[in-house]
């Protein structure tokens, strides 16, 4: 194999590999950087929040969206900003949706770990998503930790998870 060839093949294996492709950043419309944001304040108090938006969403019928991350993840950001856009109105109609900064726990970041202890959780990874119903029970104790990929997953992915019949 000559060396150009061997560069030129190189080349194109990187082209089609998942890791290049999950290494570019994605746009987000109407959103200048998707993976930044300012959603999850350190400064907030993030039990009372939660306890707000639990009162709120049992005098509404409704569950409540926590999202547990911080604004330094780039997982955490991508999600907050996409919840934020136009087409995921109907997800913030759904649900009280709270944000929680809890540090990133996995990696020696923690902050008001009260939070993610009032609920059972040892976070592995933010964003850790967990739906509660109005009496602040998990409804998504599985499948809440798999949220800690959220810029990598589709928007549609995303959307009909949120969306779906059993949330």
């Amino acid at each position: 194999m000559t060396r150009r060839f061997a560069l030129a093949l190189a080349a194109a294996l990187a082209l089609t590999s998942p890791l290049s492709a999950a290494a570019a950043p994605r746009a987000m419309p109407g959103v200048a950087e998707p993976y930044k944001t300012d959603a999850f304040d350190p400064d907030d108090d993030p039990m009372a929040a939660i306890d707000a938006a639990l009162a709120a969403a049992s005098a509404a019928g409704k569950r409540v969206l926590l999202v547990m991350g911080t604004g330094t993840c780039h997982d955490s950001a991508w999600l907050a900003n996409l919840l934020a856009t136009d087409r995921f109105a109907p997800v913030r109609s759904r649900y009280i949706v709270v944000f929680a900064d809890v540090g990133m726990p996995h990696a020696g970041l923690v902050r008001h770990p009260e939070v993610p202890a009032r609920f059972r959780f040892k976070i592995k990874g933010t964003p850790t998503v967990a739906i509660l119903d109005g009496d602040g029970r998990v409804l998504n104790r599985k499948a809440a930790p798999r949220w800690r990929n959220a810029a990598s997953r589709s928007d549609d992915d995303i959307y009909n998870e949120l969306m779906g019949e059993e949330n």
